[in-house]
Formats: C-alpha cells, sequence, structure tokens
C-alpha cells in the first residue's frame, strides 16, 4: 500500500499540536517533521483518506487559526 504524502509549513510552535491531532485519528496518517527550523511537515495520509486529511487541515487552519502553508 503506497501512502500519500503531503508537505506543510506551520508556525515551530504548533508542530506538537498539529502532530497529536492528525495522529489521533487512528490509521488515517502519521506526521513527521522534515526541518524543525523552518517548520516543515510532511504528512503520509493512507490511501483513500485525502478529503479526510484535507478537511483537517482546513478546520486547524480557519477554525484554530493554525497558519498552515502548504508547499
Amino acid at each position: 500500500m503506497e501512502t500519500i504524502k503531503r508537505h506543510i509549513r506551520v508556525d515551530r510552535r504548533e508542530i506538537v499540536y498539529l502532530r497529536y491531532t492528525i495522529e489521533s485519528y487512528d490509521g488515517m496518517a502519521v506526521v513527521r517533521t522534515i526541518d524543525p527550523r523552518e517548520a516543515v511537515l510532511e504528512i503520509q495520509g493512507a490511501p483513500g483518506c485525502e478529503g479526510i486529511i484535507d478537511a483537517l487541515l482546513d478546520d486547524l487552519k480557519y477554525k484554530e487559526k493554525i497558519p498552515i502553508q502548504s508547499l
């Protein structure tokens, strides 16, 4: 099974919260920190979960005001 990979940049202070929130959805995705200084993260999602991941990132960005930038 091949994972879907997305790269994003966030505020460094939000890395732990974002990782915890995304990984709390069992089996949906894993978050890996690519560059801790630049706060670049890689989200490796299970196939078929792209819509859920997008919806979660949108909610975090717009409802919780976390600055998430797609790369």
